[in-house]
């Protein structure tokens, strides 16, 4: 499908080449355009590029000026001020790309990146026997975005959900359960077979679950309280390393069963996780020996009291001594460096990969800094492949602390978008005031909206920064919300329908018509989503995107106020003009939502 170039991409163009042609040793220089409201668009480089050769910046904006060829798209330009640009563009241009980008498919005319490379991209990374809580919402919901993006660009993605299944716990689990054989008939009624309908899957799945996470409970007192159990657990953590087969089997019964319920709720937020993507801690166990052995005979690792270690002059503790990155113990156990080491290896030599995305906790950002520089040391990463950490901030409750439960406890996942969903269920019923939506239907648009608004009010924040959890806010139609703009496309599609309904032309592109204002601003916005999804993709920064969308609704909202689409007095070209960009907007709209993951319900 043919790629569109926007007006701001092709003004820019036209200004660098008067540039150069005004002022030849500019050469490739930025104008700075930007969209501005004196006009569409200002341009303010020329001012510091008249500094620079020591020129008066109001002349060489004439001069500029003068050079720009007779253009369609550019209709005015005015020097204004010091030097700046103010820039205006045709009507006729804009209505003729905008053509274009419908006639483009699905992508709109959107270009691929550059130059698209292989990413590995780490997300969604629960633990093996553990319940999912609010922490785990981060990784998944920002890395199933970020996925998305990097694919729509061009970009080879490979997902890898790095669970935690291996380690001290599951030799705790084991050993708690074959001590404790009863527990294993509780485990086996909660988990029922597991068939049937998604929901009853879902259920076994949450049921199985919680019976883990309860024994894992169970298992981890006694470990703590029993120093004789602490021993065997210990042991049988040796066991499992070793391949037998009795431990074996029950460690694979907790990622089994682990699995399902994964699935259910990664399912639950509308996220395809793939079983081939799944490698967790134990994928990468045979390679741990060779990996503290190629740093050592390397000498960027070196024995430090019977640990292998690598020190960094940058990182110390409280009391000035170094504070090592601690890759193989002195008991010989494996740390954590030294299966994410092992990662590295694997993504960059096997996989192929140029880019190496983690999509994890700002809290760990010491732990990944040192990994990446080992990495770089042992010549595993390289200007030509980069690993880069998106670290994510915390989700907060309203008393602007980490979100807890009243007992003080981690919010399980699994509650707080069931809770989501029944209330942006109650936002559907309520504005169904003609009782034209089923039970279903309202059930189904009550999912979408729910666990969009949850989705979104993660998104729309910079990853780095911590938010608040605010349902309330999160499923309101008013403000920067998921349901501000899948209401704003629910009311497009609406009016669709009443069009084709009433006989109403067809939406068609009438460029030798003059446009309203706010029918350029939507205009010129829309003109702009190729440039913005490339733009967030390239900074792993989904928040510019739903921040475009949030402005898109804004734009289209102001539209409908101002610009009856379907009214009598308005001329048959008119109504199918204004259709067209009705039907624009709801395409961008729901382009930029899947994009996020985020459904576009055609009714609410």
């Amino acid at each position: 499908m043919a790629s569109v170039t926007s007006l701001t991409a092709s003004v820019e163009q036209q200004l660098k080449d008067a540039l150069a042609a005004a002022l030849p040793a500019a050469g490739d220089a930025d104008p700075l355009l930007r969209r501005s409201d004196r006009a569409d668009y200002q341009a303010n480089g020329v001012l510091a590029l008249a500094k620079k050769a020591k020129a008066n910046p109001r002349e060489l904006a004439t001069r500029v000026v003068a050079a720009l060829p007779d253009s369609t798209v550019i209709k005015e330009v005015e020097v204004s001020g010091p030097g700046f640009l103010n820039i205006t563009v045709s009507d006729e241009a804009l209505v003729r790309n905008l053509a274009a980008r419908t006639a483009a498919g699905e992508r709109l005319g959107v270009p691929y990146a550059e130059h698209p490379g292989r990413t590995v991209i780490d997300y969604a990374q629960p633990n093996v026997a553990k319940e999912m809580h609010v922490g785990h919402l981060r990784s998944a919901v920002i890395g199933d975005a970020v996925m998305r993006m990097l694919e729509f660009t061009g970009e080879t993605v490979i997902r890898r959900h790095h669970i935690g299944d291996w380690g001290t716990q599951f030799g705790m689990l084991i050993q708690y359960l074959i001590e404790h054989p009863a527990e294993l008939d509780r485990s086996d009624a909660a988990s029922g077979s597991g068939s049937g309908s998604g929901e009853a899957s879902q259920a076994a799945g949450e049921a199985a679950m919680s019976n883990l996470n309860r024994v894992y409970k169970a298992s981890k007192r006694l470990f703590d309280e029993d120093e004789g159990f602490k021993d065997r657990a210990r042991r049988r953590v040796v066991d499992l390393q070793a391949g037998d087969e009795e431990t074996l089997r029950y460690w694979h019964r907790f990622v089994d069963e682990s699995k399902v319920y994964f699935n259910a709720l990664f399912g639950k937020l509308d996220m395809d996780i793939r079983d081939a993507d799944i490698v967790g801690e134990s994928g990468y166990n045979d390679m741990l020996a060779e990996t503290c052995d190629l740093l050592e005979r390397s000498g960027v690792a070196v024995r430090s009291e019977g640990a292998l270690c690598v020190f960094f002059d940058d990182v110390k503790g409280p009391d000035g001594n170094p504070v090592p990155l601690i890759v193989r113990k002195s008991n010989g156990g494996f740390g954590y460096a030294a299966t994410d080491l092992s990662a590295i290896r694997n993504r960059v030599f096997d996989l192929k990969a140029d880019t190496l995305l983690y999509v994890v906790d700002a809290r760990q950002a010491l732990h990944f800094k040192m990994v990446f520089e080992t990495a770089r040391r042992a010549g595993w990463l390289s200007e030509d492949v980069r690993a880069v950490q998106l670290a994510f901030g915390t989700v907060l409750g309203a008393d602007g602390k980490p979100f807890k439960t009243r007992a003080g406890e981690s919010v399980r996942l699994v509650d707080l978008l069931d809770e989501a969903v029944e209330r942006a269920t109650a936002v559907v019923r309520e504005k169904d005031v003609k009782g034209q939506l089923s039970e279903d239907e309202i059930a189904e648009r009550g999912a979408q909206v729910g666990i969009g608004a949850v989705k979104y009010a993660d998104l729309s924040t910079s990853a780095s920064r911590d938010y608040k959890f605010d349902l309330d806010q999160m499923v309101s139609l008013n403000g920067d919300t998921s349901v501000y703009i899948q209401y704003a496309y629910a009311r497009i599609q609406s009016i669709l329908r009443r069009a084709t309904d009433s006989g109403a032309p067809a939406p068609a592109a009438h460029p030798e018509l003059p446009l309203a204002p706010a029918e350029r601003a939507l205009g010129l916005h829309l003109d702009a989503f190729g440039d913005q999804v490339l733009e967030a993709t390239h900074e792993y920064a989904p928040h510019k995107l739903a921040a475009y969308l949030y402005q898109t609704a804004s734009l289209y909202t102001t539209f409908y106020d101002q610009c009856h689409v379907l009214s009598d007095d308005n001329a048959p070209e008119v109504v199918a003009n204004r259709l067209f960009l009705c039907e624009l907007t709801g395409r961008t709209l729901a382009a930029g939502l899947g994009l996020l993951g985020i459904r576009a319900p055609k009714s609410l």
